[in-house]
C-alpha cells in the first residue's frame, strides 16, 4: 500500500470517527490493512513525531502560550452531525421536553440523607447494630 494513502485513511477515521470496517475500500484500500499500519506507527512512535514537529512548527508560525494551557471536552452532541446520523434512537417515542436534556428539573429528594443498613439482609424496620 502506498504510505500517503494508509496515513488519508488513518486521518479519515481518526476525524470522522468510523469503525475501522467502515473505511471506504475504493479511497484507501483494505480497512484491515489500514488498521494494521496504524497499530505498527503507533508502535513505533509516528504520531508521538508528528505532534511534536507540528507542535513545534506551529510554535514558530504563531506561537504557543507555553504558560497558559487548557483542555477541552465534548460533553454534548455534535451540532454539525445531526443532519447525517438523525435522531438518537433512545428518543424514540418521547414527547416534548422529554428529550430536551438541557431541561432537566432540579434534583430535590424528599428526605436529605437516609441510613443504610450495611447488610442486605437486616430488617428495614428497625435500627441496625453498628
Amino acid at each position: 500500500m502506498v504510505p500517503r494513502k494508509v496515513f488519508a485513511g488513518i486521518v479519515f477515521v481518526l476525524r470522522t470517527g468510523c469503525q475501522w470496517k467502515a473505511l471506504p475500500k475504493s479511497e484507501f484500500g483494505s480497512a484491515s490493512s489500514v488498521h494494521e499500519y496504524f497499530l505498527d506507527w503507533k508502535r513505533a512512535g509516528v504520531f508521538v513525531k508528528l505532534w511534536r514537529k507540528g507542535l513545534a512548527e506551529y510554535d514558530e508560525m504563531e506561537g504557543v502560550a507555553w504558560k497558559w494551557q487548557s483542555i477541552d471536552g465534548a460533553m454534548v452532541k455534535a451540532p454539525l452531525a445531526q443532519e447525517a446520523v438523525g435522531p438518537n434512537p433512545t428518543d424514540r417515542g418521547k414527547k416534548g421536553e422529554q428529550t430536551k436534556s438541557a431541561r432537566r428539573r432540579a434534583w430535590n429528594p424528599a428526605v436529605a440523607s437516609r441510613e443504610r443498613c450495611p447488610n442486605p439482609r437486616c430488617e428495614t424496620s428497625g435500627a441496625h447494630a453498628g
